[in-house]
């Protein structure tokens, strides 16, 4: 149980370097997962990474990762904005969870500035591209250490 790290993306995060390459970046989630399961094995992590275009799962998802899991990673996609279910939902947590972004979101349009998830997570990493996924990686990691 503390191996395991579960990886949650939200809406449209599944056309990754399809979807506005010159904001996302041109690299496919494929890549990005393969890259992050590497570093995660590195770790002595399992990394289970899931995607939905549904709320409802993800709600599902991390009410899952409550038992079995020693943390969370999660980019909401756009339900960061507007979703209390999601919010709810990890409120109800026990186990460390880093909110991360590909993009600054203080740096896009006003309606992404606001998160309502924020303040349901550890901590949040926005920014660096791919690279948010790996620092988000790390942090779990050390998260999970500090809470043995």
């Amino acid at each position: 149980m503390e191996r395991r790290v579960m990886l949650l993306n939200g809406p449209n995060l599944n056309l990754l370097g399809e979807r506005e390459p010159q904001v996302y970046g041109e690299r496919g989630w494929e890549d990005i997962e393969a890259e992050l399961r590497q570093l995660a094995a590195e770790m002595g992590l399992e990394l289970e990474c899931r995607q939905s275009n549904h709320e409802g799962d993800l709600v599902d998802w991390v009410q899952e990762a409550r038992s079995g899991h020693a943390g969370l990673i999660i980019n909401p996609g756009a339900l960061t904005h507007y979703s209390y279910a999601l919010q709810d939902a990890l409120r109800a947590l026990v186990i460390p969870c880093v909110e991360v972004h590909l993009t600054n979101p203080q740096a896009r349009e006003e309606w992404r500035r606001e998160s309502v998830i924020s303040p349901a997570v550890t901590g949040v990493i926005a920014g660096f591209g791919a690279l948010s996924y790996r620092l988000a990686l790390l942090a779990v990691r050390e998260l999970i250490k500090n809470t043995k």
